[in-house]
């Protein structure tokens, strides 16, 4: 990229952090396989402060982003009305996923990050999964990001309620391959890719889930 690069639409850009920030190299490469296009509606279901949304909010994406922290809220908000004045700040809530205030069904692609390995237990796990995939359009894609077992089995201890503790001192809720598998059938959708771990050595293991709601795509 030179510094003449210029996103569509937007100002000229110097550098690949300016255009694309601090964005989920995984995520990154279903935007470069064309699975996130002009035009798609895009929820951010557990936003933070907006790191994964940076490049759709310059390139002119119609957003949505909810996060429990209302700090955090506050912040995408701002980061928003510098990048995307279009869109209304009502576009970013404070809340929980298992109780999402816009309508089913309204976002062609839903990211989530690092959110729901969070979850208390077996049921606020899937309240929160429950939640983040109504929001979904028949035909969208879901890209998930959350920790699992995968690959370091023998190195986390369970506490029970489907969390455990992890070589790296944390506290998380943990998915399996089996698991993903179960629950991609019983949500009602299609594996886009494998199911991929990278394991951080000695610490913990990330898992990327992609799938698509099974359903015509909707306009």
């Amino acid at each position: 990229m030179t510094a003449e690069s210029r996103p569509s639409g937007g100002r000229p850009v110097t550098s690949l952090l300016e255009q694309f920030g601090q964005i989920d190299i995984y995520l990154f490469d279903q935007l470069l396989r064309g699975r996130i296009v002009p035009g798609d509606v895009i929820f951010d279901a557990g936003c933070g402060g907006g790191r994964n949304i940076y490049h759709l909010l310059r390139e002119g994406f119609d957003v949505y982003g909810l996060d429990a922290d209302a700090g955090a809220v506050d912040s995408v908000r701002r980061l928003a009305a510098q990048l995307a004045p279009q869109l209304p700040p009502e576009n970013f809530r404070a809340g929980d996923l298992e109780r999402i205030t816009w309508p089913a069904a309204f976002a062609d692609v839903v990211i989530s990050s690092a959110v729901l390995h969070f979850a208390r237990d077996e049921p606020h796990f899937h309240a929160m999964l429950l939640g983040t995939w109504q929001a979904l359009k028949p035909g969208g894609l879901l890209f998930c990001r959350l920790a699992s077992s995968i690959g370091m089995e023998s190195e986390v201890q369970p506490l029970g309620r489907g969390r455990f503790l992890l070589p790296d001192g944390s506290e998380r809720f943990l998915v399996d391959e089996p698991m993903l598998v179960r629950l991609t059938a019983e949500l009602g959708g299609q594996l886009l890719d494998p199911i991929k771990t990278t394991v951080v050595q000695g610490q913990r293991c990330m898992t990327t889930w992609v799938v698509r709601k099974n359903g015509a795509r909707t306009a």
